[in-house]
């Protein structure tokens, strides 16, 4: 359970680390990719991991880390935009919905049962992104539910992914070495990209933001690796109590840190947003 907690604490903390680009005007871009150098750099710091590069080369679940990595660079970028035109709620209450791609997953490949509870579930999760996401005023544009679509989609690729990796070809004694490769390849991917732009010149602010963002980042996937990989504690249980505490907490901050006021139907979105995590994890 305490994998759990921590993964929540860091997991939350990622969002604020977002709110803050804005405020120092940090190239959210640049920070990114600052973000997963050091965080594989860190990542082989501290593992005790006996694999070398060659064995690595060859594990099972290498091809897995590649395509995580470019995963990564381009959700960790949706996410970062989201944060700063919609809020931190609005960007962990999408991210934290993904839970339902996990679910329908299950249903179409593992035949696990598609009760009412969780039909009734999905459909308010979709629910709960639209109204968390728009702005009275403004009526319904795509600008304001388009990143936050993106980022609910794709952060249920890579929870899908995560957990089918874990069960199926990561051993509980390479899950640092794996999250670890899974940065550097995300690095890697991300540095092709602004060499393709032409964009080169990095600030040092974006370093700093980088450091601030890539050790957090590096433990919120550890942390949740380590609790689905624990005996006791169904992956079900570890998604629902992780997304809804991270959604309540990273609310809780834009509150608190960054005076986020949240309309009435923000407010709805986030219920159902609860509700209906709830729903699809009840039976």
């Amino acid at each position: 359970m305490i994998y759990l907690i921590f993964s929540i604490l860091v997991s939350s903390l990622l969002y604020v680390v977002f709110k803050l680009f804005k405020q120092f005007k940090i190239n959210t871009l640049h920070a990114i990719i600052c973000n997963y150098y050091v965080a594989f750099l860190f990542g082989i710091a501290m593992s005790d991991s006996q694999l070398g590069l060659s064995e690595v080369i060859k594990a099972s679940w290498i091809w897995g880390t590649l395509i995580l990595g470019i995963l990564f660079i381009v959700i960790f970028n949706i996410m970062g935009i989201t944060a700063q035109r919609s809020g931190v709620a609005v960007t962990s209450v999408a991210t934290k919905m993904s839970v339902v791609i996990p679910v329908i997953f299950g249903i179409l490949v593992y035949n696990e049962t598609a009760s009412a509870f969780k039909i009734i579930g999905i459909l308010l999760a979709l629910v709960a992104v639209y109204l968390s996401s728009v702005k009275s005023k403004e009526g319904f544009k795509w600008r304001n539910i388009l990143f936050p679509i993106l980022l609910f989609l794709g952060s249920g690729i890579i929870d899908t992914s995560l957990k089918y990796l874990e069960t199926n070809y990561v051993p509980a004694n390479q899950i640092e070495i794996f999250s670890t490769s899974i940065f550097g390849f995300a690095g890697l991917f991300g540095t092709f990209y602004i060499l393709l732009k032409g964009n080169l010149k990095i600030h040092w602010k974006s370093v700093l933001g980088g450091i601030a963002l890539g050790i957090p980042n590096y433990y919120s996937i550890v942390f949740i690796l380590n609790a689905l990989s624990t005996k006791g504690l169904e992956s079900s249980t570890v998604f629902t109590v992780n997304n809804v505490s991270v959604v309540m907490f990273s609310t809780l901050l834009g509150l608190l840190v960054f005076k986020e006021r949240l309309l009435l139907k923000n407010w709805v979105g986030i219920g159902l947003a609860i509700l209906s995590i709830i729903l699809v994890i009840y039976t």
